[in-house]
Formats: C-alpha cells, structure tokens, sequence
C-alpha cells in the first residue's frame, strides 16, 4: 500500500508575501546573498560567475536578432516577473518538463528537500515563449540568472521552438545532470510522495504544482504527465482523509 501522506493543510507555510519572487527581490539579489550561510553556500554561484554565464548565452551563435524569446515551462508562466513585448504559445521538441531537479530552499529544505520543475532529455514540451526587446534584454536576463542559476543547476540552451508554421530560437533552462541538484527519472509515485510533504522559504510544493497546472490551463495547454500526477495526489490526499476519519471513529 502506499504510504500516506500529509494534506496541504497540515504542510508548513511560508510567509504569504514571501511566496512570490518579486522584481524589487531580484534587482537586490536577496535571493543569492540569503543563501550565502545556509546548507547551499559551498554551491551558490558568485555575481562575476552568473554575469559570465550571462554573457555567454546572450554570445552565442545560436541567437538570433538582437530581441531574446525566452522559453517559460514553470514559474515563469506564472511568475514571469520580467518585461516582455510578446508572447506566444510554442513547442519544443527534444525536451520534456519534469520534476526532476532537487529544491532545498524554495520548495524544500535541506533536510526534506522538494523538487521542482525542469527540462530533460527527450519528448517534447509546449509553454511560453516571451520576447524580450534588445534594448531591455542584458538587464532583464540579469534579473532571470540571479532567479535560476545562482546555483548551476541549470543550463542556458538555444532551443528550437515552434509556433504554428514558424520556427524560432529561444532560450531555454536545461537540467545540469552533472549538479547534485539532479534528482534523475523518479517513479510518479515517490514524486507524489515528495510533493505532498516539502514546502521551503516560497512555498509547498503542491502549491507550485497546481500553480503551474492554472497558468498551463490560462493558456489552454495541457501536459498529460503533470496532469496524472495531480491525479495520484488527489487520490493519496483523499486516501489519508479517509484514514482519519476513521481514526476519530475509534476514539
């Protein structure tokens, strides 16, 4: 039988206003300098290393034009925090969205660390791709390392995107499968058990997830994988209820 676990409402909660990554956060790096005497801080990237991380993706080859399409498949389609000029619904191909990449400070702590969202070799994934003008594009991407890769756990990538007939180039948040962060292929069910139990300075896990799943649904996308897995939580959360109230019956 699998083993139960916590409702949401038994979860611990992070401060509300804390819950949301903010732009005024980012632009005073609270997120990178909070960390810097936490469990993470032999890992945390410094800013001369994120600005040439920076640099680098925005020299490469594969850019095309001096605008940036970014590639949104997580918080960013619900939290994109940065200034865009468009944004269109499009499809990666070589890439899948999944719970694969360890968090033990925004969904998780290091003693009971959550996952979050990440792309991984193979598939196809569909979500967002925002514009981003040139002339904003060096300050708003500084804003977006200081969010995502403060700790390498990713890796910037020029994927190829489409959007009905057309192609384009975005950039795009690879897992680093060489990063401790990598939690590899989990079964559904021990990702189920993960993110019913784990919540860390932004929240529970099962709020990222169903937050996710809304902004996924505004834009009228459907990922089937995340979808059987919010079925697998409903089905634990509803099995542990019913297990209480049998308990209070005993009493």
């Amino acid at each position: 039988m699998p083993r139960r676990t916590k409702p949401p409402s038994s979860l611990p909660r992070a401060d509300a206003a804390a819950q949301v990554l903010c732009r005024e956060y980012l632009e005073r790096d609270e997120l990178r300098q909070g960390l810097e005497n936490t469990a993470v801080k032999d890992y945390l990237l410094s800013e001369a290393e994120l600005e040439a991380s920076l640099q680098e993706a925005l020299a490469s080859p594969h850019r095309q034009g001096e605008d940036v399409w970014l590639f949104a498949y997580g918080s960013l389609i619900w939290n994109p925090v940065l200034e865009y000029a468009e944004r269109r619904i499009v499809t990666v191909h070589g890439w899948h969205r999944s719970f694969c990449m360890w968090s033990r400070v925004n969904r998780g702590t290091p003693e009971r660390p959550g996952l979050v969202l990440a792309l991984d070799r193979g598939g196809r994934c569909t979500g967002i791709a925002y514009r981003i003008p040139g002339a904003i594009a060096v300050d708003e991407l500084r804003l977006l390392w200081r969010r995502e890769m403060f700790l390498g756990s990713y890796i910037p990538r020029w994927v190829h995107a489409t959007h009905g007939g057309q192609s384009l180039r975005a950039l795009a948040f690879v897992v680093n499968r060489d990063r401790p962060g990598y939690a590899g292929r989990l079964a559904p069910e021990r990702i189920a058990d993960i993110l019913c139990e784990a919540a860390g300075k932004l929240g529970s896990n099962l709020d990222y997830l169903h937050l996710t799943l809304d902004g996924l649904a505004t834009h009228g996308i459907r990922d089937p994988n995340l979808l059987r897995l919010d079925a697998l939580i409903r089905a634990r959360l509803a099995e542990f209820e019913t297990g209480e109230a049998y308990a209070r019956l005993q009493l």
